[in-house]
């Protein structure tokens, strides 16, 4: 008995302990949370591109997305909005001159050149503290995509992060002259489709094709920059080979030329500046060649204001580039990199900031609708709205978002499944520096820019002038590029055992 009266007064002498110890603890743990409520707020710059004008409730849903954050993580964000055509100099700009930025968004194409330059905080050991949602939500095989000799300066947004390509247009035109779209399955099948737009419509080109394929018709992984690919989307041998120099090239541009002497393209495809959609929406042209996604005909639909239909032309692949093409960075000069990533951490997480981000604010801008889709309040439209970003795709994670009425209701799983689905080049995660020869590169860019445009939206004739741009590019050092960025690949194969 006296064994048991001082085992139970062991016990209520330590339960007395700890409950002092929990008292001391729990009156620290108020003190520090009464100690961040009175912090004054960490208030994060945030520059991303905008296309068009910025919307004018820009502010409204920059307070709505600060009153979360500020409640969450003790921090409000204020929005720099850039112009596209504006976005890569002034952020870059603004990173030369030290000015306060905290985190932008990074586009695929300059993300190396960041890099290189020093001028992105590794992520490393920031998203381990506070990324949790980041790295869940991405995935081992997209988040290590961008990463730089074991490093990681950005992190890709979640959306179609694989990417196919084909033709869309307008589904009145299919009905009213029967096209029969059954057959066609690659990039020369869509002639007849062009033909018959042509002989019956006109006044109307069949096709704006005035991107040219450049960015919209793939069948290579283009490491990047297409100075220096990998043939068959990355499936075959790791070589690099010049682009321009291929057979298939050579076929493509050659079947351009064709069909824009045959009046299937705009006839000032290479000086109009008008957007392809704006094109399509004026009725000047019954389609596009363009990559594509689920969904994309509702998209376009909505944007053109008249039904459009997909025409799949090319498999959905996965490399890089198709990963890193919108990613998120913090700056170097971040005064506040912890907050800046649990800022970012939001954008992957939290639902209200990403409908925030992608809809405006609930019952101004949209409303929810009894079908469990989101559209316009009563009274609203696309043409009145104060808030049309329109960019969903550029804020962290956009299958958090709600369904917008007109799309499939499982339009995120699809993605999902899209993403998960495509076939992936062999090269995913390979990220060149070009720095050791960025004196070429510049030379070579050069002369793509003179030939390019014109040679893949058939102005120029291929037979003169496709000799004279292997030529040029020769000149310029295109060789001494491949060769670097096979060296860099073949060091990355190597070291990530990928034959």
């Amino acid at each position: 008995m006296k064994k048991r009266l001082g085992f139970l007064s062991s016990i209520v002498a330590l339960t007395v302990m700890v409950s002092a110890c929990g008292s001391e603890n729990g009156a620290e743990s108020s003190k520090k949370q009464d100690e961040k409520k009175t912090e004054a707020p960490v208030e994060l710059t945030v520059a991303f591109p905008v296309k068009g004008a910025i919307p004018k409730d820009m502010q409204l849903v920059n307070d709505e997305i600060n009153r979360i954050s500020k409640e969450k993580i003790n921090a409000t964000v204020k929005f720099l909005p850039i112009s596209y055509s504006a976005y890569v100099n002034q952020v870059n700009l603004m990173m030369t001159s030290a000015e306060k930025l905290d985190l932008m968004v990074e586009w695929g194409p300059y993300y190396s050149s960041y890099v290189a330059k020093g001028q992105m905080l590794a992520l490393d050991d920031l998203l381990s503290k506070y990324g949790k949602d980041v790295s869940q939500s991405l995935g081992p095989v997209f988040l290590n995509a961008p990463k730089v000799k074991g490093k990681l300066y950005g992190v890709p947004t979640i959306r179609d992060l694989a990417m196919d390509y084909g033709f869309s247009m307008r589904k009145d035109l299919v009905t009213k002259y029967n096209i029969d779209l059954s057959n066609v399955k690659k990039l020369d099948d869509l002639e007849s489709v062009l033909k018959t737009i042509k002989e019956n419509e006109p006044s109307m080109a069949p096709m704006t094709n005035k991107t040219s394929l450049y960015g919209t018709f793939s069948t290579r992984d283009s490491l990047g920059d297409d100075l220096g690919v990998l043939l068959n989307n990355g499936q075959g041998e790791l070589k690099v080979v010049n682009w321009y120099e291929t057979p298939e090239y050579a076929n493509v541009v050659k079947l351009m030329r064709k069909w824009n002497q045959a009046g299937y393209a705009i006839k000032d495809v290479v000086t109009n500046k008008e957007s392809e959609n704006t094109i399509i929406k004026a009725g000047k042209a019954a389609g596009n060649l363009t990559h594509m996604k689920p969904g994309f005909a509702e998209q376009q639909t909505k944007i053109i204001g008249t039904e459009m239909i997909a025409i799949k032309l090319a498999p959905a692949v996965v490399n890089t580039s198709t990963v890193n093409g919108v990613m998120w960075g913090i700056p170097q000069g971040s005064k506040n990199p912890d907050k800046a990533m649990q800022f970012l951490n939001l954008m992957y997480a939290d639902k209200d900031i990403v409908n925030l981000f992608n809809w405006g604010i609930e019952g101004k801008h949209y409303v929810k609708k009894q079908d469990g889709f989101v559209g316009y309040p009563a009274g609203v439209n696309e043409n009145n709205t104060g808030y049309d970003l329109n960019q969903g795709f550029m804020f962290g994670n956009s299958f958090l978002a709600d369904v917008w009425e007109g799309n499939d209701k499982n339009i995120w799983q699809e993605m999902k499944k899209f993403n998960e689905s495509a076939t992936r080049s062999k090269a995913l995660g390979f990220t060149y520096d070009n720095t050791s020869v960025k004196t070429e590169v510049a030379a070579v860019t050069n002369v793509v820019n003179q030939y390019r445009l014109g040679l893949e939206d058939g102005a120029f004739d291929p037979d003169k002038e496709l000799p004279k741009f292997i030529s040029e590019l020769k000149a310029a050092g295109i060789d001494k590029i491949i060769a670097e960025k096979q060296k860099q690949l073949d060091a990355w194969a190597k070291e990530n055992n990928v034959k």
